[in-house]
């Protein structure tokens, strides 16, 4: 097979990402925020992350979450707008913002972890709500993730008819797979709800083991996500597990996967990508200590867009992607700050 990607988007239209905007509170590990009165706020939720990277790399993004009208989220708005994320079809309602605490270095896996996002305006949208009609005007991709449905089942509700909506359109969706143990609270469990959302996609990026959980896709009983099982038998599953997605959801037309390891303080991280058949597999990242975890996996998919969006090849598109995730580990906030041109240094390349 060539090593050309499908082309899944018309260059120069919009890519519009939906799910909830949060404040991350981010206190210091050793109480130091309580005696200083210091607590660092970023603005955050991983498809937001998803739309600030792109508007960052010259992608046309705009993005669907909700909020109430007050001060506070009128200079959110603000925010977004001067780095070029179009908040148009923002939905104001309702009472309050979401929120998490996450001590820094931290990652979202992690049981540190506090969601605060119950009543937030977000968990409160309805089916029939958003007019689609509006929303998708000039837009020629759609991106969610399975933390959207993990609220509750009104959201899983509006995802579907997200999803349905842009299908209808001929738009391209894509999901990331990213499981929160502490948000999947209403009865329901990911195999549940997430089925019916991927048979809408045409980009899905995961892991395995995520597929696993969310889709019902097989995995060897004792692959569990350690380091002791070797790289060959890792990306093997990942090639039967991409396999598997896209027979089980005949409009999904590529799957990715990453693996990300602990290595001391650091990380070890590589990624793989499969279309037509064919597993595309990126080089190793290893990091001795790194800053901040939360938002890796999306600059990730930010990555998988821009290749797309941009038509390069799979090996291409790949490389930029985990070299965008593997860069914002050095970033101590939940978007990347970093630019193409930055990012492209850090590609490792094959002999």
């Amino acid at each position: 097979m060539s090593d050309q990607i499908l082309t899944l988007v018309k260059k120069g239209e919009k890519v519009l990402s939906f799910g909830e905007i949060l404040l991350r509170i981010c206190p210091d590990m050793d109480g130091q925020w309580l005696k200083e009165n210091k607590l660092p706020f970023y603005i955050g939720g991983a498809e937001l992350n998803v739309a600030t990277a792109l508007a960052l790399w010259e992608v046309p993004s705009t993005y669907l979450s909700a909020m109430p009208n007050n001060s506070i989220t009128e200079e959110i708005v603000a925010y977004l707008n001067e780095r070029n994320v179009d908040t148009t079809p923002m939905v104001f309602h309702g009472d309050r913002l979401g929120l998490y605490y996450l001590p820094k270095g931290k990652d979202l896996k992690n049981a540190g972890v506090i969601y605060d996002r119950a009543n937030s305006s977000y968990a409160d949208l309805k089916v029939g709500q958003i007019n689609w009609d509006s929303v998708f005007e000039g837009v020629t991709w759609f991106h969610f993730s399975a933390i959207c449905p993990a609220i509750n089942q009104n959201v899983a509700d509006v995802c579907l008819e997200a999803v349905k909506a842009a299908h209808a359109r001929n738009i391209t969706i894509s999901l990331d797979l990213n499981f929160r143990a502490k948000l999947w609270k209403y009865g329901k469990q990911p195999i549940d709800i997430l089925p019916q959302l991927a048979q809408y996609a045409t980009l899905i990026m995961g892991n395995v083991w995520a597929a696993n959980k969310m889709l019902g896709t097989a995995i060897h009983e004792d692959l569990l996500p350690s380091e002791g099982y070797a790289k060959e038998t890792l990306l093997q599953q990942a090639n039967d597990t991409s396999a598997e997605i896209l027979k089980s959801y005949p409009l999904c037309k590529a799957v990715a996967n990453t693996f990300r390891f602990d290595h001391g303080k650091g990380i070890k991280y590589y990624t793989a990508l499969y279309a037509g058949s064919t597993l595309t597999v990126s080089p190793e990242y290893v990091s001795e200590e790194i800053l901040d975890k939360v938002g890796s996996g999306d600059c990730f998919m930010a990555g998988l867009i821009y290749g797309f969006y941009q038509g390069l090849s799979a090996s291409e598109t790949l490389n930029f992607a985990t070299a965008a995730a593997y860069d914002k580990l050095y970033i101590p906030s939940d978007a990347t700050t970093s630019t193409v041109s930055d990012i492209e240094k850090r590609i490792i390349r094959h002999d």
